[in-house]
């Protein structure tokens, strides 16, 4: 038998919680976990049911409780974004090379070099993934169990927060992608969208190398 015991808390308890988790996270520049938010609350309180609950409650408002993986965040409601336009300092849109090895990555994650210049066709240089890291929309998941060890690739948090998708399972399937025109009608009625796993390393794949921690990328 658990020595650990359950808190429910009373009304006027929960209400304190909620208020405490609301600080929290618009105090916070990064979404943060319920495992980062509990230790605010005391112990043997679930933070889960209280971040759903503070989701509900801000769900009418202009701004919503989102989550994002495995974190929440505060995020301006989708029907009113328009009018928050994001100030950059550099507006430089991501080439057509960049955003066609995101959405390889995306869907077909974990993915190395090799199997997302397959995909499109054509090479893709190495500064069109180091700038998909810089963005952090991407990272370095391990290293693949074949002749050379590359590299394998998958997307992050910060790229589900950037497109407002709370799993990978959110991603567009095929017939959303045909009707937004980003796949051409002309496809082969077998064509099936991948499912990206995004879980821990699979079998194929190794921890990444000291040196890549260090972001010194040895790809073959």
């Amino acid at each position: 038998m658990s020595d650990e015991i359950e808190i429910s808390p009373s009304p006027d308890n929960a209400e304190r919680y909620l208020r405490i988790l609301e600080a929290l996270l618009f105090a916070s520049e990064e979404p943060l976990s319920a495992a980062q938010l509990a230790p605010h609350l005391g112990e043997g309180i679930e933070v889960e049911p209280l971040l759903v609950a503070l989701r509900a409650q801000y769900a009418p408002r202009g701004v919503n409780l989102v989550r994002r993986g495995d974190k929440w965040a505060f995020r301006t409601a989708q029907d009113l974004s328009f009018l928050l336009l994001r100030e950059t300092t550099d507006n430089r849109p991501l080439s057509r090379a960049a955003l066609e090895t995101l959405a390889i990555i995306a869907y077909h994650q974990p993915a190395t070099r090799a199997e997302v210049e397959e995909v499109r066709g054509v090479a893709t240089g190495k500064g069109t993934l180091d700038l998909l890291m810089e963005a952090g929309w991407i990272r370095m998941r391990g290293r693949r169990r074949t002749p050379g060890r590359p590299v394998t690739y998958g997307t992050t948090e910060a790229f589900l927060d950037h497109f407002a998708l709370e799993s990978l399972g959110d991603l567009p399937g095929l017939e959303e992608l045909k009707g937004a025109g980003l796949l051409s009608n002309r496809l082969p009625p077998n064509m099936q969208i991948p499912l990206p796993f995004d879980g821990p390393l699979r079998e194929d794949e190794d921890p990444l190398d000291p040196d890549d921690i260090e972001g010194q990328d040895e790809e073959q």
